[in-house]
C-alpha cells in the first residue's frame, strides 16, 4: 500500500550523515596515499595545504570559503579526487546540485575504485534529493559493482526503486541493506515487514503487515 513518505525522508536524512562520516574518515586515509605516488611533490604540497585549509573553513561551516580552497587545491592537482568529493559536498549543503553532480562526476572519472563507489553513491544521493531516481538507481547500482558491501547504495537504491514504483525492488534492496548492517533498513522491515528475515517471508513485499508504510 503506497500512501505519505515521511518516514522514508527521514531515513534519507540519518542514513546521508551516517554513512558519509563513516567512509570519509577512511577516504581521507587513501587520498592521501594516492596523493604521494601519483603527483609532484611541489604541487602536492601546495594542494594538500590548499586542502586542509578549505576542510577547516568546511568544519567551520564556511562552506563558500571552502570551495574556494578547494577549487585552488584542484588547480594545483586536476586529479585530486577528494577536493572534487569535498567540493561535491559543499554545493550539495548548499544546494547547488549541478555544480555538486559536476564534482561527484570528477570523482568517478580520476578516483581509485573505493573512490568511485563513493563518487556514484554521492551522486545518487543527489539525484534522489532532486527526484532524478532513474539516474538515482543506475549510480547505486554502479557503486554497489564496485563495493558490494555498501549497505547505504543498496539502501538508498531502494528508496528511488519505491519513487519509481517498483516496491518489490525496494523490499529486496532494504534487505540487502539490513543484512549489511544499516539500522535504517533494519528499522523500517521490522516495523512494516516483521517477518522478512524469513526464507519465504508471509507477508508480501508490496503489502506491509503493518498499514501506512511509505
Amino acid at each position: 500500500m503506497r500512501q505519505s513518505t515521511p518516514a522514508i525522508s527521514l531515513f534519507i536524512k540519518d542514513t546521508i550523515d551516517w554513512f558519509f562520516m563513516r567512509r570519509f574518515l577512511y577516504a581521507i586515509t587513501l587520498a592521501a596515499a594516492c596523493l604521494l605516488f601519483s603527483t609532484p611533490v611541489t604541487h602536492a604540497e601546495s594542494a594538500n595545504r590548499l586542502f586542509d585549509e578549505g576542510y577547516s573553513l568546511h568544519q567551520k561551516g564556511d562552506l563558500y570559503g571552502a570551495i574556494k580552497l578547494y577549487s585552488r587545491a584542484i588547480e594545483d592537482n586536476p586529479v585530486f579526487a577528494m577536493a572534487y568529493q569535498m567540493r561535491g559536498a559543499a554545493q550539495q549543503r548548499l544546494k547547488k546540485y549541478p555544480q555538486a553532480i559536476s564534482d561527484y562526476a570528477m570523482v568517478i572519472t580520476h578516483g581509485e575504485p573505493y573512490f568511485k563507489a563513493v563518487g556514484y553513491y554521492n551522486r545518487g544521493i543527489v539525484h534522489n534529493m532532486t527526484g532524478a531516481y532513474s539516474e538515482a538507481i543506475a549510480d547505486f547500482t554502479q557503486a554497489i559493482e564496485l563495493d558490494k558491501k555498501m549497505a547505504g547504495a543498496f539502501f538508498h537504491r531502494g528508496i528511488a526503486r519505491s519513487k519509481t514504483g517498483d516496491l518489490p525492488g525496494r523490499f529486496d534492496d532494504f534487505s540487502r541493506a539490513a543484512r549489511l548492517g544499516d539500522s535504517n533498513a533494519e528499522l523500517f522491515l521490522n516495523t512494516y515487514f516483521p517477518d522478512w528475515r524469513l526464507p519465504t517471508p508471509l507477508s508480501s513485499p508490496t503489502e506491509p503487515v503493518k498499514q501506512g508504510t511509505p
